[in-house]
């Protein structure tokens, strides 16, 4: 929110994260990229409501769109209230756009969603060249998490012994 004093927002606000993308893919490159809103969508973000569960990005014609991201209509809106999932544009610089579309196209890569967030009161998506993991990947992935805690109990205790 804007401060009463009338100068812009400053900083980072999350809104929302995709926890699921880390578990489900290996991240490769990521870029921040600016999303075109409607009015009531920017509303309903400044509440702190979205979900981006479901989505993933696209490049159609050069230009890369947001599809699936659910932003739940303004409770304040009136018949000017957008529909919640439907294909926003992600404003990126060509080449950026260009490496997502060659990277998508000649490979198993997808474009996935990690966060949305405001910087300096304007809303980013910050969007990631994915592969999908296998079922082992994952199961790797959390014995290993699991034996890292673990050994950090450890040595925590050992420490809390020594002193």
């Amino acid at each position: 929110m804007a401060k009463e004093t009338g100068r812009k927002e400053t900083g980072r606000k999350l809104i929302a994260q995709n926890r699921k993308a880390r578990h489900d893919f290996h991240i490769g490159d990521t870029f921040e990229a600016g999303i075109v809103l409607s009015g009531t969508e920017v509303k309903s973000l400044r509440a702190g409501r979205a979900s981006l569960a479901d989505a993933f990005a696209t490049v159609d014609d050069g230009e890369v769109w947001l599809r699936q991201a659910h932003i739940p209509e303004y409770s304040h809106g009136t018949w000017t209230n957008h529909t919640a999932r439907r294909t926003r544009k992600l404003l990126l610089h060509r080449k950026q756009i260009d490496k997502i579309a060659r990277e998508t196209d000649h490979s198993s890569t997808t474009v996935v969603p990690l966060a949305m967030y405001f910087v300096d009161g304007y809303a980013k998506v910050e969007i990631a060249l994915a592969t999908g993991k296998k079922e082992y990947d994952k199961r790797h992935a959390i014995a290993k998490r699991e034996s890292d805690r673990e050994a950090e109990r450890a040595l925590a205790e050992r420490n809390r012994r020594a002193r």
